[in-house]
């Protein structure tokens, strides 16, 4: 057994509810449910090993909180944003869940946090090695040039991203314990090519050599560690991108969607809830115009027990990001019963996270990592 729920799990109690075993599939193990599950229980909620916002997002000015990706727009202004009106304005702000408040910056390079407790986080896990300081305006900084090359090659939708790489490797330059953190990542699959010999990130694609390539230099350049020197070469390099293209699990954030499933819990009279229903129907329609199906503050983590899912066109589980954050639950679809239950999620065709499609109760689901397409 790789790992339980246990092990992955951020509460819930009552043992562990599911374990991976090694079979015989494309990643060689799967999930299996170790006690009987009804439809509609939560399974586990798991924190990931790393995560990372798409750069694309962070372009275009979807803020997230650099360490968590909880969104960190109020409702309101999320809305506003999306619809291109800044008059818009939201009935029930006290139903927005944002704490400005707590917001903190990193004092040297400026990225923001949403609590104190990220912050901190950020910075004993990785932010040491990856923090610009003063140099995060600068175009020649190796990491700034690292980010603009990604960009450059990977046009949106991103279903990975340089910085979540980047981060597996600042976390083991800042651990005490390297060779615990190596053996974390050494869990997850990194196979370039699955059973039906499909590329499972297109940058690992014959045409893209030479843009692999360049990304590979600036990579070292940025972030060589002699600990993983392995990392950096052209095979270990491809790796970690079979790595990320395999495992990587779309996370998709959303004020304005806590807004909206805080509204649907709102005990009103039938006038008001259908003034209410009305009004957020209208809202989403209108964003959809402006901003298109891109709705969310997205990126992509690391999973342990998620990515020994195996993936199937009739699960009977999903996943789904219901705390505006990284934590990710996953949810019977089905009875499940114990033992020979293994856990399936689905392997949607485009799996940029489903949480930015039209429907306003899917927004902050997210989705897993595009496999074969990056």
């Amino acid at each position: 057994m790789a790992a339980s729920a246990g092990d992955a799990c951020g509460g819930g109690g009552g043992g562990a509810a599911a374990e991976s075993r090694f079979i015989s599939s494309a990643k060689g193990k799967g999930l299996f449910a170790t006690k009987s599950i009804r439809k509609g229980d939560p399974i586990f909620v798991e924190r990931p090993v790393v995560a990372s916002q798409f750069l694309w997002n962070a372009l275009y000015s979807y803020k997230a909180c650099d360490h968590c990706l909880r969104a960190l727009e109020t409702a309101e202004e999320n809305a506003q944003r999306l619809l291109g009106r800044s008059s818009q304005v939201l009935p029930y702000p006290e139903q927005c869940s944002i704490r400005k408040d707590l917001h903190q910056q990193c004092p040297q390079c400026q990225v923001t946090y949403c609590s104190a407790e990220c912050r901190r986080s950020a910075w004993e896990q990785y932010h040491q090695v990856l923090c610009l300081g003063p140099s995060h305006e600068d175009p020649t900084h190796p990491l700034n040039k690292l980010q603009e090359a990604w960009r450059n090659m990977h046009y949106p939708p991103e279903t990975s991203s340089i910085m979540l790489m980047a981060r597996m490797v600042a976390t083991v330059k800042q651990a005490k314990d390297k060779d615990r953190w190596i053996k974390v990542f050494s869990q997850f699959c990194n196979k370039t090519a699955n059973e039906e010999e499909e590329i499972v990130h297109k940058l690992l694609g014959d045409k893209f050599k030479g843009q692999l390539e360049l990304l590979r230099l600036l990579f070292t350049e940025a972030l060589y560690d002699e600990h993983l020197s392995r990392w950096f070469t052209p095979e270990g390099f491809q790796s970690l991108f079979a790595l990320v293209g395999t495992n990587g699990q779309g996370i998709g954030t959303s004020s304005l969607s806590q807004w909206v499933h805080a509204c649907d819990a709102l005990d009103l009279p039938m006038p008001q809830r259908e003034q209410l229903d009305a009004f957020i129907d209208q809202l989403y329609k209108d964003i959809e115009k402006e901003s298109g199906e891109f709705l969310n503050c997205e990126g992509s983590g690391l999973y342990v027990l998620q990515s020994c899912c195996n993936h199937s066109c009739i699960p009977n589980a999903e996943t789904s990001f219901p705390d505006n954050n990284f934590l990710l639950h996953l949810t019977a679809l089905e009875d499940i019963e114990a033992g020979e239950g293994e856990l399936l999620v689905y392997l949607l065709v485009s799996q940029v996270p489903s949480a930015s499609r039209r429907c306003r109760r899917d927004i902050g689901r997210g989705g897993g990592g595009r496999r074969g397409d990056g």
